[in-house]
């Protein structure tokens, strides 16, 4: 998988997960997989069809760190690298629908096969200098319509509900929320080129 120059430009002006981000007091970190094309065409013609307005901004992704503080970049820096040099490349396929109504207006692809490595990547990045509670348990999953109509959601539920693909995850996304709000790349880390030093 190579997360393409339109999905960085599409990450910078949008947000991640879907949503504005908080204000940062400090340095602001988000990490994510990105959907490779075609898949990634695909999902956004089907989201903007639910009429959902991020469809233009956020290309698909599994979240794996979402808005973070950090007030030690190298150090948040140097443990990324770390985390992502001792997880092998996997295979992530996405298999069907699913919801998180009542609690949040969301429909998503479920992450079948690689579940258990984006839990695992999750639970080991959002450590450290990353360290932090979350509202919500960690779930893995690509969204594909987010605050739009009820009628929209039913939709998105019943259209891509036998949706079904697959791609091999190598890399992640490390981005840092500046100071204008935006999300800018700062890295593509590789997965599995063995663990560094402390």
């Amino acid at each position: 998988m190579r997360i393409s120059e339109s999905y960085d430009q599409a990450m910078a002006a949008g947000s991640m997960n879907g949503s504005h981000s908080p204000q940062c007091d400090a340095r602001c970190v988000g990490i994510v997989i990105a959907v490779p094309e075609p898949m990634a065409g695909e999902l956004k013609a089907a989201r903007a069809s639910f009429g959902d307005p991020m469809a233009a901004l956020i290309p698909a992704h599994i979240t794996l760190v979402t808005t973070t503080e950090t007030d030690d970049w190298e150090a948040t820096l140097k443990h990324v690298r770390k985390v992502a040099a001792a997880q092998e490349p996997f295979r992530v396929t996405l298999e069907g629908t699913a919801t998180f109504r009542p609690v949040s207006p969301v429909v998503f692809l479920n992450v079948d096969e690689g579940f258990d490595e984006c839990t695992a990547l999750h639970k080991e990045l959002q450590s450290g200098p990353l360290a932090r509670d979350l509202t919500f348990p960690f779930h893995p999953h690509v969204t594909v319509a987010h605050d739009v109509s009820e009628q929209s959601m039913d939709e998105a539920v019943r259209r891509l509900g036998s949706y079904s693909a697959g791609f091999t995850v190598d890399c992640v996304g490390l981005y840092e929320h500046d100071a204008t709000g935006l999300w800018k790349l700062q890295e593509h880390v590789r997965l599995g080129s063995g663990k560094q030093p402390d």
